[in-house]
C-alpha cells in the first residue's frame, strides 16, 4: 500500500552478541533470542532493511560474531502514542455500521508518527466516529485498511468492526480492490497505454525516497504500475494509473524510473523543468504551475471493493481537488493559446 513516509527509523529493541557466541546466521540467532518472533518474520524484517548491526542494515544471511549490537529498527516510534479524537473537518463519501470512505486532501498526513502526533487523518476518524462505543481508534483491528501518502488527495476506506478491517484487508492482500489514480506527469508518449514492471525499495543513497530496482533483483518488493493516456498537453500527460499492487510510492516511482516524474513532486525530481522551451516566459509558466498546485499531482479517484458483510460490489469516485483542476485547466489554456 502506498505508505506514508519520512524515511526516519526508530530503534524497538537492542542485544548484545555474548562473548562467547559461535558465528551463526542473525535469523537463526534472533529467532533462538527473540521467543515472539518466528525465523520468517525475522527474514522479512531483515529483507526490508530493519535489522542492523552496529548500526549498518544486514540480511538475514549475516553471520553474528561476539559483540556485534544488533537492534531493530522500525519506521514507527516505539512507545504507544495513544490516538487523541481531534475536531478536524473529513469529506465522508460513504459511510454505513461496517465501513466509511473518505476522500482525503492533499497535505493530510494520514497516520500518527514520526513527529506528526496531531492533525492526522486517524485523529479525524476517531472524532466522526467517538460516540460509536465499539470503536477503540487505538485499537489495530478497526480503522484504516491502507495509506496514501501525505501529499496526495483522494479515497480511503476505513473499518468499523474487526470482521470489515479482515475482509477488506484480505481484498488489498489479494489484489482483487480496483483502484485507479490520476497523474500529471513530466513528457509526452509515443504509445496510449503501458505496464511498468520493477521492484520498488528503499534508495540506499536517500531513505526518504524509493528506487526502482530489476523485477528478478531480490531487492525490494515486486510492483506493477499500468497506465493509460487521459490527455496530451505536449510537454506534460494527464495519465491514468492502476495499480497491480500497493508499495510505498509506487507510482510517483515508476514514473521516474520510466522517464516521466510527477509534475510538481519535489522528491523524485519533478519540480526541474524537465520538457519544454528555453524561453523567459515558458519558465514563468512553469513557476506559476508549481505555485497553483505545489505538490506531487496525483489523486486517488477511484476505489472499488466487495462490502465486507452484503457482498456487494461498492465502486466509489472522486472529483479532482481543486489545486489540481486549476492546473489542468491551465495547460489546457496553454495548448489552446498556442495552437
Amino acid at each position: 500500500m502506498e505508505m506514508e513516509d519520512d524515511g526516519q527509523l526508530y530503534e524497538h529493541f537492542r542485544m548484545e552478541v555474548d562473548k562467547g557466541q559461535e558465528s551463526i546466521r542473525i535469523d537463526k540467532y534472533l529467532a533462538e533470542h527473540q521467543p515472539h518472533s518466528s525465523r520468517n518474520r525475522i527474514q522479512k524484517a531483515a529483507d526490508a532493511g530493519f535489522i542492523h548491526v552496529n548500526g549498518i542494515p544486514v540480511k538475514s544471511n549475516y553471520k553474528v560474531r561476539a559483540g556485534d549490537v544488533i537492534t531493530l529498527m522500525l519506521d514507527r516510534p516505539h512507545y504507544d502514542t495513544s490516538i487523541e479524537p481531534e475536531d478536524i473537518p473529513l469529506e465522508v463519501t460513504y459511510e454505513d455500521d461496517d465501513l466509511m470512505v473518505i476522500n482525503k486532501p492533499a497535505g493530510m498526513v494520514v497516520h500518527p508518527g514520526c513527529g506528526n502526533f496531531h492533525g492526522t487523518l486517524v485523529n479525524a476518524i476517531a472524532w466522526h466516529l467517538k460516540d460509536l462505543a465499539t470503536y477503540d481508534p487505538n485499537d489495530p483491528e478497526v480503522g484504516l485498511v491502507h495509506r496514501i501518502d501525505k501529499d496526495t488527495s483522494g479515497l480511503l476506506v476505513v473499518a468499523k468492526t474487526p470482521d470489515a478491517k479482515t475482509s477488506l484487508g484480505k481484498q488489498f492482500f489479494n489484489k482483487t480492490t480496483h483502484r485507479s489514480y490520476n497523474a500529471l506527469v513530466w513528457g509526452n508518449f509515443v504509445e496510449d497505454e503501458g505496464r511498468i514492471e520493477g521492484n520498488i525499495g528503499r534508495d540506499p543513497k536517500d531513505r526518504l525516497r524509493m528506487e526502482v530496482f530489476p523485477p528478478d533483483s531480490e531487492i525490494g518488493k515486486p510492483a506493477v504500475t499500468h497506465y493509460k493516456v487521459m490527455e496530451r498537453f505536449g510537454y506534460v500527460t494527464l495519465v491514468e494509473c492502476i495499480l497491480e499492487t500497493g508499495r510505498t510510492h509506487q507510482i510517483r516511482a515508476h514514473m521516474k524510473h520510466i522517464g516521466h516524474p510527477l509534475f510538481c513532486d519535489e522528491r523524485y525530481g519533478g519540480t526541474e523543468i524537465l520538457r519544454g522551451e528555453r524561453t523567459a516566459s515558458y519558465k514563468a509558466y512553469i513557476q506559476n504551475c508549481f505555485k497553483l498546485c505545489p505538490r506531487q499531482v496525483l489523486h486517488a479517484k477511484t476505489l472499488g471493493f466487495v462490502h465486507p458483510t452484503t457482498g456487494e460490489q461498492m465502486d466509489f469516485t472522486s472529483e479532482w481537488p481543486e489545486d489540481m483542476a486549476a492546473l489542468i485547466d491551465k495547460w489546457r489554456n496553454y495548448v489552446k493559446v498556442r495552437s
